[in-house]
């Protein structure tokens, strides 16, 4: 970590012709400028830089440059007062199944098949529409950004319904078709879904907040081959493509027994361990497997409360996932297995549950785990150009998080602060693009209160439904 003295610097080359010494204001300013000044900011940069009392320069969608605390300022800017902050790279939540929301606490206390087989996927084939993947959509995007998460991965069914619920939020999502071996919500066949993937990938072809990626379930219920075929629309966009792996101790024999290969196997073989792949858990990623996914570039998302809740009976090797070069991201999961969607939370989780599985309290430090929620979580997702910290020309996703209160105090390591003591709830003000989506922890883009009202009636639907299935099954 280096914590910049505070002298005279300006730490970017601003953009779009803001002068380089943060002293004069350009001939011709952009229409949308915001100085965010006064915080902590912990720009995530390789060297780990910290500006105490610093400042972040935003010029409309881009951070245009940073200064630490004796650098003089752009004049005539909008500023934000972030006194008592810290000012961070927006959280990135590398996987999970946003509208399951509407799911939340339906079945608990199972093991992960018995929690998907006899409860998740009757629910959701009775249940799962467009309105439902809409309106649950929006109530997790409501959260997680209340929470500092300003990019989530998602995968689950009726893509359109999950890129319009996040656009009208203003939470960047990676979104896309997700094949599944079985009749889905919304299609009868992985054919029918491929048939739609590369429409749906050209209709939000460089859109400011949607990345387009593709998904197939898992090996366990979609055949080899409709994964290759998901997994080659997004190789022709290069784009990401996200598969569950190795979740649980038996699955890779399950697979072999289907399929004559296991999994990392399998999907090595038609190429898919590659930069921009999202293999979501790895719980029981061999030695040799690892190898393979550091050699293709695949990424790895790490769910540690949701894997512990399902009964788990070790944690991803993540430790030596890292010691290989694989980049390795948290995720939440689902709402339905985890329960929440807080990254603050996933992250106290991870560090813990690392270092008393080894018995090393060495394990897993608290920079490393903010890093897996944000610059690594941006190399899982290949997007790491674009997101992830708040070096100059990236996009401005940031948060400010709350110090003054007494849990937070006193302040001595903040990458330790956020792993250990923050909480979704310290999150004050959360910019997406460069624009104000959370201001004094309310979100400024959709009515909270109408999304909260229709989550309640889809439970009463979904109560019906449950006792319903659950009668037929005796």
């Amino acid at each position: 970590m280096t914590s910049i003295p505070t002298h005279s610097l300006l730490l970017a080359v601003p953009l779009a012709g803001v002068a380089c010494s943060g002293s004069e204001a350009p001939a011709a300013q952009p229409a949308e400028r915001l100085l965010i000044d006064g915080g902590t900011v912990v720009v995530m940069d390789d060297a780990g830089t910290i500006l105490e009392g610093g400042a972040v320069l935003v010029e409309g969608d881009r951070i245009a440059g940073l200064f630490d605390r004796a650098a003089p300022r752009p004049a005539g800017i909008p500023t934000l007062d972030a006194t008592g902050q810290l000012v961070i790279p927006g959280l990135i939540n590398t996987h999970g199944h946003a509208a399951m929301s509407l799911l939340r606490g339906l079945a608990d206390d199972l093991p992960l098949m018995e929690w998907l087989e006899q409860n998740i996927f009757p629910a959701e084939a009775e249940l799962v529409a467009p309105d439902f993947v809409y309106w649950g959509t929006l109530l997790s995007s409501i959260e997680m950004l209340k929470s500092g998460t300003t990019t989530f991965t998602d995968m689950y069914y009726f893509p359109d319904d999950v890129a319009r619920a996040t656009i009208e939020a203003g939470i960047r999502a990676v979104v896309g078709p997700n094949v599944i071996g079985f009749p889905a919500p919304d299609f009868e066949t992985p054919e029918e879904s491929l048939a739609e993937a590369d429409a749906f990938m050209e209709r939000y072809r460089d859109h400011p907040l949607l990345i387009a990626g593709t998904a197939a379930h898992a090996l366990y219920t979609t055949p080899l081959e409709p994964t290759r075929a998901a997994f080659e629309v997004a190789e022709r966009h290069n784009a990401p493509f996200q598969i569950h792996v190795v979740e649980a101790r038996d699955e890779d024999e399950r697979i072999e027994a289907a399929i004559g290969m296991r999994t990392i196997d399998a999907l090595d073989s038609i190429g898919a361990l590659r930069p921009g792949t999202v293999l979501a858990h790895g719980t029981y990623l061999s030695d040799e497997d690892i190898r393979k996914v550091a050699a293709g570039g695949a990424g790895v998302a790490h769910n540690p409360e949701s894997n512990m809740k399902l009964g788990g009976d070790r944690a991803a090797p993540v430790e030596v996932l890292l010691a290989a070069g694989v980049p390795v991201g948290l995720g939440t999961d689902g709402p339905a297995s985890n329960n929440d969607l807080d990254m603050f939370g996933e992250m106290d989780t991870a560090a813990k549950l690392h270092k008393f599985a080894t018995g090393d309290p060495t394990a897993l430090p608290a920079e490393t785990v903010f890093r897996m929620a944000t610059t690594y979580g941006a190399r899982v997702l290949n997007q790491q150009d674009h997101i992830g910290s708040l070096d100059v020309g990236k996009k401005a996703d940031i948060v400010l998080v709350e110090t003054r209160r007494a849990g937070m105090t006193p302040l001595y390591r903040p990458y330790s602060q956020l792993v250990y003591v923050t909480r979704g709830s310290d999150v004050r003000t959360v910019l997406v693009n460069g624009r104000i989506v959370v201001r004094d922890g309310e979100i400024t883009t959709v009515n909270e209160d109408e999304v909260m009202e229709k989550a309640r009636g889809f439970a009463d639907q979904i109560r019906e439904v449950v006792a319903r299935v659950k009668a037929q099954a005796k």
